[in-house]
Formats: C-alpha cells, sequence, structure tokens
C-alpha cells in the first residue's frame, strides 16, 4: 500500500501546470542511463541550469558513480547541488543536504577513499520504488527518518521540500563530501541567523572549484552540532522542532563568484517559497526545450528513448554565470559579461553531434558557446579543451573548441570572425598537447614525444586543423588555408599499407612494435579505442581515405569486415562498448563511421547500420546508454539519427542520409521557421531509402546542406524494404 500510495502522490505531483499545450516531460524517463555505464545525474534541473540538484550516494572510487548516483546502489547520503552528467570522470557534488531523524540516524563506513581514509556517513536506506524523478522534479521517501523528500530548481537555485513524521528532526549540511576523488581543501559555514546559513567549499580532484552558497529556511532551527565526517567542522547539523510544523523548505542559491551574489540569485530566481509553483516554471521550462523537435514515433518505446535523449542533452552544458553576469573565469578572477557563460564543456565528446545538431535547434545556446569560448581564450591563453567550474582539466586530445567554434563562423553564429581566427590560430600554434612534434615533423613520433595516445592526438589535431583552414579560407587568409590544410594530412604518415591500418611510428618512419590493432587500453597509442576504430577517423577528408584504403571497393570491403570482426575483445578498456564487431558505439571517435558508406556508393548498408544501432543499443531502462552519455553526445547522436540524418565532417554544415526512425518531425530552426522531415511507408522493416525530396524537388546525392535545413521547410523521404541506388 506504501508504494502504491506514492506511486499516486508523484503522479498527482506530475500533473501540476498541465495544460492544453503537450507535455513532452511525461514521455522522458530520467532512468534511462542511471544504470551500466552511462554515467547519467538523476535529479532536479533546469535546461543548462547551473544546479542539478539530486541524490547523493555513498561516495565511492567506483569508475560508475562519476554522476554521483548509480542505479544499483541502495544508500544515500543526501541531495547535493552540482553534478557532472555522462561523463569518464568524477566531481562536484557540492553542498550537500541531509534530513534525517537524529534519534535513529545510521553511519556506515564502506567507502576507503584514498584522501579520506576515515569516512564516516550518515546514510538512508534507498528505495527505488518510493522514487519519483521527472524534468525538474525528483522526490523520494525515507522510511529510515521518517522523511519525504521532494526537491526542484530553477537556473541558479534549488529549492528542497522536508516532511517530517517526527517531533524532532535536523537537516546535515555537508561541506565534506564530494563525488569521486575530489577532496575539500577550504569552506566555510556561517550561521547568519536561525533561518539563514551561509559559506563556502572550495576543492580538487579533476577541477580546482569553488561553490559559494547561501541557504534560507522556512522554519527556524533550535540549534546546531558540528558534525565530524572527513575534516573538523565541515559539517553541521541543524536541529528543528517538527512537532506542530511538519513541512520545512529550503532554498538555496549558489555562485562560483560570492555569497553575495549566491543570495542575489536566490533573491532573483526564488523570491518565495511555492514548491508546487517553482516545479511548474521548470516544467514550463523544459517543455520549451523539449517541443523543438515534435515527433510522430512509430511506437511509444522510440518516443520514450527519443524525448529521453533531448532531455540528456540538455543537462549540459550547464550556467556558469549569476543574474547580474558576474563569474569566475579561466584565469581565476571575477569577470562580467551580458552574454550567459557556460562550463562542463566535453567538447571531445560533443563536437561531433551534440554542438552541431544546437546549431539546428538552440541559437541562443550557440551564440553563448562563442561568448563562452572567446572569453576562456582571453584569460587562459588558448581555447577550452575540457573546461569544468573555470578549471581547464585538459581532458582527452586534440583541440576540439577549435573544431566547433569553426563550426560556428561557418553557419553564422560568430560575429567577430576575425577575432575568433586569431584565437583558434593561436590555440593551434602553441607546443603542448603534442603540437611542438607536428610543427616540427610534421606528425607526432612515438620514440621522440611523451605523449601518451600520440597516435590518436594527431589525428584529432587534423580535424582541428582542417576545420580552421576552412574558417581561413572563407576569411582570405590564404597564408592560414594552406598551412592548416597541409597539417590536416598528419594522419597519412601513420597509415601503414601493409596492414591497411594506422598505428604509431618512430621518427625515423620505422613502426613502432609490437603491435597489436585490437588493443584499446587506456594510455596506449590510442585515446580508449584501437587501431581499427581510428583508421576511420578522417571525417573532414573521407576522400582521400577512401583513395588511401585502395579506392571503394576496397573501402568498402575494409568497411564491411570492420563491422564483423570481434577479435580482441579481452583487450578492450572498460569504455570500448556498444559493440558491433569492431565498432564501439558506446566512445566517440566510432559515431561517424556508419554514414562512410555514403560517400562509396553504398547508402543502403549505413542504412542497415544506422537502424541497427538504433534498435539494438538504446534502451528505455535504466541500462539504456551502451556507453558514457558524454553530456548529450549519445543522445545528440540518437536524436540526429532518428531524423534521418548526420554532420560527418563536423564543420563543414553537410549532413548525410542514414535511416530515419520517426514517421514525421517537426523541428522549430530559428527566426520562426520550422524544418519537417516525413518519412512515408516507415516501419521497422522498411529500413531503405527510395527516394527523397527537399520541398517537392527530388535530391540527387545523400545529403542535405546546414543552409538548406535552417531555411525550414520538408525533406520527404519514402521508404522500403530494399535498397535502391
Amino acid at each position: 500500500m506504501k508504494k502504491v500510495l506514492f506511486l499516486v502522490l508523484c503522479a498527482v505531483v506530475a500533473l501540476v501546470s498541465c495544460d492544453s499545450k503537450k507535455d513532452y516531460t511525461a514521455l522522458v524517463d530520467p532512468y534511462i542511463g542511471s544504470g551500466g555505464h552511462g554515467h547519467i545525474f538523476v535529479g532536479a534541473s533546469v535546461p543548462f541550469g547551473m544546479v542539478q540538484l539530486g541524490p547523493h550516494q555513498i561516495k565511492t572510487e567506483d569508475w560508475d558513480w562519476c554522476s554521483g548516483y548509480h542505479y544499483s546502489d541502495t544508500l544515500v547520503i543526501g541531495f547535493s547541488h552540482t553534478h557532472l552528467t555522462g561523463t569518464g570522470c568524477s566531481d562536484l557534488g557540492d553542498i550537500l543536504f541531509m534530513p534525517y531523524n537524529p534519534e535513529k540516524a545510521k553511519f556506515d563506513k564502506r567507502h576507503r577513499a584514498p584522501r579520506q581514509a576515515d569516512v564516516n556517513h550518515l546514510y538512508a536506506t534507498l528505495d527505488h520504488s518510493l522514487e519519483c524523478v521527472k524534468p525538474g522534479l525528483y522526490t523520494v521517501q525515507l522510511p529510515d527518518y521518517g522523511v519525504n523528500v521532494r526537491l526542484t530548481t530553477t537556473e541558479r537555485t534549488g529549492l528542497h521540500e522536508y516532511t517530517f513524521t517526527g517531533d524532532n528532526s535536523a537537516i546535515l549540511v555537508d561541506l565534506c563530501t564530494g563525488i569521486g576523488w575530489e577532496h575539500p581543501t577550504e569552506w566555510k559555514l556561517e550561521v547568519v541567523d536561525s533561518t539563514e546559513i551561509r559559506g563556502y567549499r572550495r576543492s580538487e580532484g579533476w577541477a580546482h572549484h569553488i561553490v559559494y552558497f547561501v541557504a534560507k529556511f522556512s522554519e527556524p532551527f533550535i540549534g546546531k552540532e558540528d558534525v565530524h565526517i572527513v575534516h573538523d567542522q565541515c559539517a553541521t547539523s541543524l536541529k528543528f522542532d517538527t512537532s506542530k510544523e511538519k513541512t520545512i523548505l529550503v532554498k538555496v542559491g549558489i555562485s562560483a563568484v560570492s555569497s553575495e551574489n549566491a543570495a542575489a540569485n536566490l533573491a532573483t530566481e526564488l523570491p518565495g517559497w511555492d514548491f508546487n509553483a517553482t516545479y511548474a516554471q521548470a516544467k514550463d521550462k523544459w517543455n520549451e526545450k523539449l517541443g523543438n523537435i515534435d515527433i510522430v514515433p512509430m511506437d511509444e518505446k522510440q518516443q520514450r528513448i527519443f524525448y529521453t535523449s533531448m532531455y540528456h542533452l540538455m543537462i549540459a552544458p550547464s550556467l556558469f554565470s549569476d543574474v547580474n553576469g558576474d563569474y569566475r573565469g579561466a584565469d581565476g578572477k571575477n569577470h562580467n559579461d551580458t552574454e550567459k557563460q557556460y562550463t562542463m564543456l566535453s567538447l571531445w565528446d560533443t563536437y561531433r553531434a551534440a554542438y552541431p545538431l544546437f546549431t539546428l535547434i538552440d541559437e541562443e545556446m550557440s551564440a553563448s558557446l562563442v561568448s563562452t569560448f572567446m572569453n576562456i581564450y582571453e584569460q587562459q591563453g588558448t581555447l577550452p579543451i575540457w573546461h569544468l567550474q573555470g578549471w581547464e582539466t585538459n581532458c582527452m586530445p586534440g583541440n576540439p573548441a577549435v573544431i566547433i567554434l569553426s563550426d560556428l563562423c561557418l553557419k553564422g553564429y560568430v560575429k567577430d570572425i576575425p577575432a575568433a581566427l586569431e584565437a583558434m590560430k593561436k590555440s593551434s600554434m602553441r607546443d603542448d598537447r603534442g603540437v611542438g612534434y607536428i610543427k616540427e615533423y610534421g606528425f607526432i613520433p612515438h620514440d621522440k614525444s611523451n605523449e601518451r595516445e600520440e597516435v590518436s592526438r594527431c589525428m584529432e589535431h587534423a580535424i582541428a586543423d582542417a576545420s580552421l583552414a576552412k574558417v581561413a579560407k572563407m576569411q582570405g587568409d590564404a597564408d592560414a588555408a594552406e598551412y592548416f590544410g597541409n597539417r590536416s594530412k598528419s594522419w597519412e604518415k601513420y597509415y601503414d599499407p601493409a596492414m591497411r591500418l594506422v598505428r604509431a611510428r618512430n621518427l625515423d618512419g620505422s613502426w613502432k612494435e609490437p603491435f597489436d590493432p585490437y588493443m584499446a587500453k587506456h594510455h596506449a597509442d590510442f585515446s580508449e579505442g584501437n587501431a581499427w576504430q581510428y583508421t576511420w577517423l578522417v571525417p573532414h577528408d573521407v576522400q582521400t581515405l577512401v583513395d588511401t584504403l585502395g579506392g571503394p571497393e576496397a573501402f568498402t570491403a575494409k568497411l564491411d569486415s570492420f563491422f564483423v570482426d570481434e577479435n580482441g575483445r579481452e583487450n578492450f578498456g572498460a569504455d570500448v562498448t556498444g559493440l558491433i564487431g569492431q565498432y564501439a558505439h558506446g566512445n566517440e571517435p566510432s559515431h561517424h563511421i556508419v554514414y562512410l558508406y555514403n560517400y562509396v556508393g553504398h547508402q543502403e548498408k549505413c542504412a542497415e547500420k544506422v537502424r541497427r544501432i538504433l534498435n539494438e543499443l538504446y534502451f528505455d531502462d535504466h541500462s539504456g546508454v551502451c556507453g558514457n552519455e558524454d553530456a548529450g553526445q549519445m543522445s545528440a547522436w540518437y536524436i540526429l539519427s532518428a531524423l534521418g540524418f548526420y554532420q560527418v565532417d563536423p564543420a563543414a554544415g553537410e549532413f548525410q542520409f542514414g535511416s530515419p526512425l520517426v514517421h514525421k518531425a517537426v523541428m522549430n530552426v530559428g527566426n520562426g521557421k520550422q524544418f519537417t522531415v516525413i518519412a512515408h511507408n516507415n516501419s521497422m522493416e522498411n529500413i531503405y531509402i527510395q527516394e527523397a525530396k527537399l520541398n517537392g524537388a527530388p535530391i540527387e546525392g545523400t545529403g542535405i546542406t546546414y543552409e538548406q535545413i535552417k531555411a525550414g521547410g520538408v525533406l520527404e523521404f519514402t521508404m522500403g524494404p530494399a535498397p535502391v541506388k
């Protein structure tokens, strides 16, 4: 009966703010990807919000707890305000609150972090049958302490509602505990009065960052007690008399700049105490964003996966500037900008599909990314690599911001292209990250460099160089266009014609030995992949790759074998997942490969593989993402491919056809225009495109341009059960 009543309550709460408009949030299942290796954030947020307010499980070094939550866990230690989503590294989990009954407090010591050997966490049992998660809302019952929890957010604030059954209650405010290997280095918790506290938490881990906060309580606390968890006095238990008023609300504003800014964020975005109204606003914001693509799916399962993918796409990047425009810069100083600034920039992953998708359906985000990138460049002297909370992690190979900024230049989102071009050129001429070797030798030789994963690094730089060359050519900078165009061919140095694969080589031209084409371990020659997977990583010059592999027939045969060769899987790292032969959909370097068939006259083979991935590697359960979500990239691949096209060259604006999964989709592409995709006769069997028309006119090739999509109109596919040329 308890479970039934709670589910009814969840359903009632979900109806708040419903009107005659379509409720896209009801089509989202936030649990998808919360198990397996998905690393998805579970909790309450608004699109691209600074706050991700959700459950925080017992801190662990285990890789699958990167977001602070994993569906398999059965314990929760509270609810924190910042979380990563889908990443392969862990951090954040700042400013943790835990409501509890002091007389029934339970502690657990199962975690033994290297720098925190004596962790002793207050915890409660987590029962998924007593949880409810929807976009903008998280609720749970904690029977251990007789408390019901509801959480919702604005962009920069979190609102907690705790309903206690007992007369004596407490809320733990924990500045000690984060997620993963990060640890606090400095903290402050100040009691302003009996209804307000404020302070900050500075920590080091993957990123070095600081979060200021101000918390206000709807009822006064009657006492406090410092609690030893990891460090002295970095956690405080606030005591409440709940003999009369059982419900206590807590509203929390955060900022990376100051407690004063956190207070201003709170006063501006959450002046009142109305939980239902706050959730209704969050829900409306999600519906507005989710509704940018309205689909007619084949079935409910496909619809659920599609809109959950849209939801995952828009958790990150996360807002990093305050209501007054202040933000913490990459130089550690405070700055101000009228344009919103963002963080959680997982660029190596998202340059491939997520950011190209934003250019189609989110012009505001695309413009803000330009400002964010250029400000980071001004403050740290180079464009971002993997930026988190104002800190450059330098994670992953290549120069991905150059690729994204080039794409934004080519698509008209950059107002000052000369300045952007200069930033890209300077960022591409620094000697670190392997570029010095490319400048001197034309590639990164194994025996001369101290670089790990040198083949991946050089090949990723080649994509960035090709992207930069396109912008230079557009701007009439012939010298830069030629120089970076030539550098974009550096990948050819790694091609071994005997093996017909790329591999590491030495400065004298000899190949690194021994060579295992299936080895896909961390910190070897390739980044999270092997020679088979990286041989295809030439999205900027597919025709040269075709010629290098021996022409269309040889290229096709090699690609066919790639999708059936299952050798060497015992040598794959944990994040090389979602396998079809050597193809690893769970990791980003493989994402464009199925679309390469289009370049050699076999669009039907592309269609077969696209449909197989869509149907077999995405699910509507907690293990529904076959690899790390990676801040929206896995979802973006699904969204674009379900619509029927994908941008192979990440800075060209050319989208190749695959096999649409929907019956119909209407996209809001900006300036009041809509682009409609219709797939006639579409079914699970009719996977092959028989004909494609744009605004009634036949399309002769195998793709469509960015300009054609943004102009609005109707793209019609006629589908059938057998391929046609």
